[in-house]
């Protein structure tokens, strides 16, 4: 038999807000992510998501205490804390002999453990190593993606869902070129993850497209893939339907192209050219060669007319 949840109902108007803000909603706000401490970590580990907290701030809770989880033995300590905080998404940092500077990314599905992923930290360098100018918090990261494995690796495929599931910010509709001014990387090779994040800077060209230059702003790390835990289709499939509100009727004889362009299709009838009037445009009108042309085509279709009607009235009077 099912758990049975208690419902619990608010019994103070700030209360009942709270729970109005975790209820579902069309279109929801943006996930959420809990950063969590093992029971034994290492220095690169807790910098590495301290970091990766900066680069994602304000849209994560760090808890500060140590927890005596296994991921992937039992997350249900993580499912009680991702209801409890309403988010989606975890990072969990541990470290051991077999498996040292540990980074375990993964996210949830109406609060059950949906995809989760295991890294090794690998030739890290803190954010604060590079003495550079640094983006300001809450702007929204373009997010590239390189390498053969994320198109051609099923699997690869999964994890570059999860990192932009990650690391992505609340959708719009415009974007200011001005507003473009972090970039993070991720090249795939060899089982191992190349993370590196840059600071857009737009400068002088001489024309109206200025020229672009990437500084490296940090952290700069190796993510080394030991073990992942994937949902199946049929759960992926199911977390990402959209409701019925959000689904665009789908126009007929309407479709748009790679680039957004809206291509139409128009059925017409048979077009009768000739008896359309173009002769109101001073480009369209006939020239005195054609007009004579016209005139002396007509008569001697009046001529031919009037020779066969003349050799009827013949026939008929003899």
């Amino acid at each position: 038999m099912g758990v049975i949840e208690r419902v619990v109902k608010p019994k103070t108007h700030r209360a009942k807000r709270a729970l109005e803000k975790k209820e579902p909603k069309i279109i929801e706000d943006p996930k959420q992510t809990i950063y969590i401490k093992g029971s034994k970590t290492s220095p690169i580990g807790q910098s590495c998501m301290k970091d990766l907290y900066q680069l994602k701030k304000p849209g994560g809770q760090m808890m500060q205490k140590r927890n005596e989880i296994h991921p992937f033995e039992d997350a249900t300590l993580i499912e009680k804390f991702s209801k409890k905080y309403n988010a989606a998404l975890f990072m969990f940092v541990s470290s051991n002999k077999k498996r040292p500077h540990n980074l375990v990314l993964g996210r949830l599905f109406e609060h059950t453990l949906m995809d989760m992923v295991e890294f090794g930290v690998e030739n890290y360098t803190a954010l604060e190593t590079f003495k550079t100018e640094k983006i300001c918090e809450g702007i929204k990261p373009i997010l590239v993606f390189q390498g053969e494995l994320f198109e051609n690796n099923h699997e690869y495929g999964r994890i570059r869902n999860l990192l932009v599931d990650m690391f992505q910010r609340e959708t719009v509709g415009q974007i200011r070129l001005q507003g473009l001014e972090h970039v993070l990387s991720f090249t795939a090779h060899d089982n191992c993850i190349l993370f590196r994040s840059y600071r857009v800077q737009l400068k002088k060209s001489g024309t109206r497209i200025p020229k672009i230059e990437l500084v490296e702003i940090g952290p700069r790390m190796d993510l080394r893939v030991r073990r992942t835990k994937l949902a199946t289709d049929d759960l992926f499939k199911q977390a990402c339907k959209r409701p019925k509100e959000l689904k665009v009727k789908k126009k007929k004889n309407i479709s748009e192209d790679g680039l957004g362009k809206t291509l139409g299709r128009i059925h017409m009838g048979s077009q009768k050219l000739h008896k359309i009037q173009t002769r109101k445009m001073k480009g369209l009108r006939k020239t005195p060669t054609e007009v004579k042309a016209e005139k002396k085509r007509k008569s001697l279709i009046v001529d031919e007319e009037s020779a066969k009607k003349l050799k009827v009235v013949n026939a008929e009077a003899e």
